[in-house]
């Protein structure tokens, strides 16, 4: 192995139980190799690959407890369904997950960038190493990995086979700013489409929101290399379609102000608060109600009164949401078959809520809340950025700006 190899059918395989037919030697190149993948030596690595491995463009698949090593003049890089990898190279796979600060651990078919681990398109069902750092740290082994295989002509927009993902996909979905950073340095297309059609911001903004989270960061990095806020994908969703569908408010707040269309419709007919109305039960503890006021804020039109019986049965746990789509309109009449649409453990768990909802079944709506709706039917989609400039008591702002009050006046 003194040259760098080349197209090859054949498969070298590295496994915890050597085959006795295929020895293999501590010592060889393709060990080594992989020794130093699994540990992050970046020297080891560096020195094999300019020895051994000068494509850094070809196929190193590893799956459970079996490595193979196959040589194709044309490797692919992406994510498969097999090996998930949470750093540069999320590995996606059964019974592995690498930790995002591994360069070793690279999922299949990842594209190389995605690995910073490995030059070579990947395929690795490895356990965690310990020692690795945070993945969001620009110096990681992972981070350092990916510059190593770009320096050696890694392509950077080679898509994955199954799903076409990019490595700046990849980069997208696991909140991997300072990989992303990188590719976007070499040129890496910001609104490049896989197989589903899907940029790399509709990728980000489909994600749940976490504690740890690098999602604004990485936004602000795409939209300042020009990425798109109404890109559509293959069902005609927009990234603002998919951060209401995690409950993501945040997210809602930067597409709103770059310009998204509060009122888009996807394939189906949802619009951007169908989806924040369809996450909110299952995503409480997110606050979905932000998302819904955003919206209501920036001009969303809401559902037909009729049908805001079926928002109460899907939506009774989080009485806020309920409140904050309540008061947009004047005047919505009540019936008893609400009370039949709430559970009675949820009615008894906010019952002052539900009781002054129930309690305008008949009854006109107050005076304060008429002015309420008189005011933002007058200032239209400019309600978030013209009520704050009113000159009038926080309270009051809040309030013109449909901020829950606990119960309905």
């Amino acid at each position: 192995m003194s040259q760098a190899p080349g197209a090859g059918t054949g498969k070298l395989r590295i496994s915890s139980k050597l085959d006795p037919e295929h020895p293999l030697g501590p010592r060889a190149p393709i060990a080594r190799f992989y020794t130093a993948l699994v540990t992050g030596d970046l020297r080891s690595l560096q020195l094999l690959t300019e020895r051994y491995h000068q494509d850094v463009n070809l196929v190193f698949e590893i799956s459970k407890n079996q490595l193979e090593w196959q040589v194709k003049s044309q490797a692919s890089y992406g994510l498969s369904d097999i090996i998930q990898t949470t750093t540069a190279l999320t590995v996606e796979g059964t019974g592995a997950q690498c930790h995002p600060a591994q360069p070793e651990l690279l999922p299949p078919k990842t594209p190389v960038c995605h690995n910073p681990s490995c030059g070579t398109t990947s395929r690795l069902t490895l356990p965690h190493h310990p020692s690795c750092l945070t993945p969001h740290h620009p110096n990681t082994p992972s981070c350092r990995c990916a510059k190593l295989l770009l320096l050696h002509g890694a392509a950077v927009e080679l898509p994955s086979e199954a799903g076409g993902d990019t490595a700046l996909h990849v980069a997208a979905r696991h909140r991997l700013c300072h990989h992303a950073r990188l590719y976007l340095q070499r040129r890496a297309r910001v609104d490049a489409r896989n197989a589903r059609q899907e940029t790399a911001l509709g990728v980000l903004c489909g994600q749940a929101p976490a504690q740890d989270d690098h999602s604004l960061q990485l936004f602000q990095l795409l939209l300042n290399h020009g990425a798109d806020v109404e890109a559509q994908d293959e069902s005609w969703r927009r990234p603002l379609h998919r951060a209401c569908g995690e409950a993501n408010a945040e997210l809602v707040r930067l597409l709103l102000r770059r310009g998204a269309d509060a009122n888009a419709i996807d394939y189906d007919g949802v619009s951007p608060l169908g989806w924040a109305l369809q996450a909110a039960a299952s995503r409480p503890r997110l606050r979905p109600h932000l998302t819904v006021q955003l919206l209501l804020n920036h001009g969303s039109q809401r559902i037909w009164p009729s049908a805001f019986i079926k928002v109460l049965r899907s939506c009774a746990a989080v009485p806020e949401v309920i409140e904050v789509l309540f008061n947009s309109y004047s005047q919505i009449p009540v019936s008893q078959e609400w009370r039949d649409a709430v559970p009675q453990e949820v009615f008894q768990q906010h019952q002052a809520f539900y009781e002054s909802l129930l309690g305008l079944a008949g009854t006109a709506r107050s005076l304060q809340h008429l002015c309420r709706a008189t005011i933002r039917a007058r200032l239209g989609d400019k309600c978030h950025c013209l009520i704050p400039l009113l000159p009038l008591p926080r309270a009051l702002r809040e309030f013109l700006l449909l901020e829950p009050q606990g119960v309905l006046l």
